[in-house]
């Protein structure tokens, strides 16, 4: 198969060498803004003919030229460059807690189960985020999370506790008459 007649194929008149606007007008050329004070004037660190912020490498001492006049201007002799460094992204990582609070999860389980579902369920939610908290060393959040779980299992052990004790007196008083 001729790669020239391809559906993909540049047409005939196509002229690789020239790059096509597609139809777009160029875009418009810089202009100063006189509204702004010291516009137009150069600026601390402006080198003609370079990027406005362009601050020309330090050349070592004893290097052929240092001091002398340099391609965006005078270098002074002893001078210190100014670097301008962009920001990196800093990931940050904690590690998990040496000494771990405890995440009640089996008691929260129990008490899902056997005694109270619903405060059950709000208990086993606050273990898991506990045991996220100290996966990720935030003592504080573990802290809260482990104290919250501790109380919504003994609230529902004792809702629980108290139920079953209502239904064995219940069951008792209505066998007897």
């Amino acid at each position: 198969m001729d790669p020239n007649k391809s559906p993909s194929a540049p047409p005939a008149a196509w002229n690789s060498g020239e790059k096509s606007m597609m139809g777009q007008p160029p875009p418009p050329s810089y202009q100063e803004y006189p509204q702004y004070p010291g516009a137009g004037q150069p600026q601390p660190g402006y080198y003609p003919g370079h990027p406005q912020g362009y601050v020309p490498p330090p050349q070592p001492m004893g290097a052929p030229g240092y001091g002398q006049p340099y391609a965006g201007g005078m270098y002074p002799q002893g001078a210190q460059a100014t670097v301008a460094v962009q920001p990196t992204t800093v990931y940050v990582t904690c590690a998990p807690l040496a000494n771990p609070v405890p995440d009640y999860l089996g008691y929260s389980i129990f008490t899902m189960l056997c005694c109270c579902l619903p405060i059950g369920i709000a208990a086993l939610v606050s273990s898991i985020s506990t045991r996220d908290a100290n996966n990720q060393g935030n003592a504080e959040a573990a802290q809260k999370s482990s104290r919250r779980a501790r109380n919504l299992n003994h609230t529902g052990l004792g809702i629980g506790l108290a139920i079953i004790i209502i239904w064995i007196v219940m069951s008792v008083v209505v066998r007897n008459q």
